[in-house]
């Protein structure tokens, strides 16, 4: 199981694992971690330099170094300690008789850039999930040059200059390359704006067992690809398609019709068994051009709004969930339209897109519904009425409106949040090449399919954002320039970790 601590919660997993095994032998376990990390992304004889701060984080450096071969180049410059904890004068003492380099720590940009020099990797042990901001004085020329745009940086635990539990960031942040979580993931190496600092997140377990772990109430949580799987129905042998998943997708309008292409094509490539679209008549020939494998149902535009309503409820008796929103219309008959089939279904429903927009002072009609909505920042701003996300407010909005409402919710960004009540989860996949047109509707396509197969609408939101996040890796991985949408319809079965 993937943890992701607060600060306050890490800590008191620490006491708990500390109070069983000692300071030391985790401190030994951490180094050992840390030093894994650096054999895999640098062959010995590289240069490693540590700059460690004065608290256990910096032991972790020492402990680190003195388990790596002796043909790695090591130097730890260490900044003093008044009062080093006995497991950090242990893992010094180590270290020196191990052989690295132990030197007075740099504490002005020039004196940093001569210790760090050229090539190698950096090891960013300043400070650890305890540290408080804006850092020290002493510290912002170090943290400066943890420059991972410009070299490698391994940060141990959290990259210095963040806040563990809300992912605020100092004004001289390190940027890491990779940090390796210690024991647990802390939340706020993966929340805006820490995100962006954090690199690659890695998690080593250090011998913290689960039962310290998740002892206390937790905040957070996060899948990993065997958890994701986990939650992934599995087909039987005897299934039918209808067994598999029948969503019904009601999107699409004169101006966007991709968006409903999109959204249904998405859903069939998630696994569901039979996949249903209701849409305009005047844009039924351009959807059937593009989708062979699915069924295009149509309304008449001129009827009105609550006989298409009523027809697409009589459509949706045959389907076992609703995707409804990508590219319809924003005029009020729409809106209508939207509403009554969200009020008169019993089925679980994913609304999204132009969907939210109807919904926004109408979020009555959401209330006690088996439902999720995916709205990006723009969008939630506007349906929770609270105006525009003010950097660090995402984890606060987003419970404030669920708790308020009742209605489960995946707030779409960097750093993507499902929330339902209970555990805040945040999504840990993902790249900058889903940022393209059309990858909001492939997710919802995604989503209706596994709400389709039984999944509550939490888990639902979950999975589908993890794997939709894997999928934009897969895709940049095969296409490093130019991923469009179509791109994650593609390797939605690639990119599924294997079981």
């Amino acid at each position: 199981m993937t943890y992701v601590l607060t600060a306050p919660e890490m800590q008191a997993a620490d006491a708990a694992a500390t109070a069983r095994v000692g300071e030391d032998a985790l401190m030994q376990r951490a180094g050992a971690a840390v030093a894994g990390a650096i054999r895999e992304f640098f062959p010995a004889g590289a240069r490693v330099t540590a700059l460690a701060g004065p608290g256990n984080n910096g032991g972790d450096a020492f402990a680190a170094l003195a388990q790596l071969e002796p043909r790695y180049d090591r130097t730890v410059y260490a900044a003093a300690s008044r009062t080093p904890s006995p497991a950090r004068a242990q893992a010094e003492r180590r270290a020196r008789e191990a052989g690295v380099r132990v030197e007075p720590f740099p504490e002005n940009d020039a004196a940093v850039r001569d210790a760090l020099g050229e090539g190698g990797v950096a090891v960013d042990a300043l400070f650890g999930t305890g540290a408080r901001l804006p850092l020290p004085e002493a510290f912002r020329a170090a943290a400066r040059g943890l420059d991972g745009r410009s070299r490698f940086v391994l940060a141990v635990d959290v990259a210095s200059g963040i806040d563990a539990s809300n992912g605020a960031v100092a004004p001289d942040c390190v940027y890491a390359t990779v940090t390796l979580a210690l024991g647990a993931i802390k939340a706020g190496s993966l929340l805006d704006a820490a995100r962006a600092h954090s690199g690659i997140v890695r998690c080593a377990r250090i011998g913290i067992e689960d039962s310290e772990l998740a002892a206390h109430d937790r905040t957070f949580t996060a899948l990993d690809d065997r958890e994701l799987r986990a939650l992934l129905p599995v087909r039987s042998g005897s299934v039918d398609k209808r067994g598999a998943g029948t969503p019904l997708v009601v999107a699409g309008s004169r101006q966007f019709p991709g968006a409903a292409v999109l959204c249904a094509k998405s859903a069939a490539r998630a696994g569901a068994g039979y996949v249903t679209l209701v849409a305009p008549e005047s844009i039924a020939a351009e959807l059937r051009a593009h989708l062979i494998e699915q069924v295009v149902v149509t309304y008449d535009e001129a009827s009105g709004a609550r006989a298409v309503a009523d027809a697409i409820l009589e459509t949706s008796s045959h389907n076992s969930a609703i995707a409804i929103g990508p590219g319809l219309g924003l005029d009020e008959r729409t809106g209508e339209i939207v509403r009554a089939v969200v009020a008169g279904s019993k089925l679980p429903i994913v609304a999204d897109a132009s969907a939210l927009y109807h919904f926004a002072k109408h979020l009555d009609v959401l209330r006690g519904k088996p439902l999720i909505v995916t709205p990006h920042e723009g969008e939630f701003a506007r349906l929770s009425g609270g105006g525009t996300i003010a950097p660090g407010e995402r984890v606060a909005r987003l419970r404030d409106f669920v708790d308020r409402t009742g209605v489960t919710t995946l707030l779409k960004g960097p750093g993507t949040l499902i929330y339902g009540g209970g555990l805040i989860a945040i999504n840990t996949s993902g790249t900058d090449a889903l940022a393209t047109a059309g990858s909001g509707d492939v997710l919802t396509g995604i989503v209706a399919t596994l709400l389709s197969q039984g999944l509550a609408p939490f888990d639902a939101g979950r999975a589908a954002a993890y794997w939709h996040g894997l999928a934009g890796q897969s895709a940049a991985r095969r296409r490093p320039v130019g991923v469009i949408a179509g791109d994650l319809i593609d390797v939605l079965a690639e990119a599924l970790p294997a079981r």
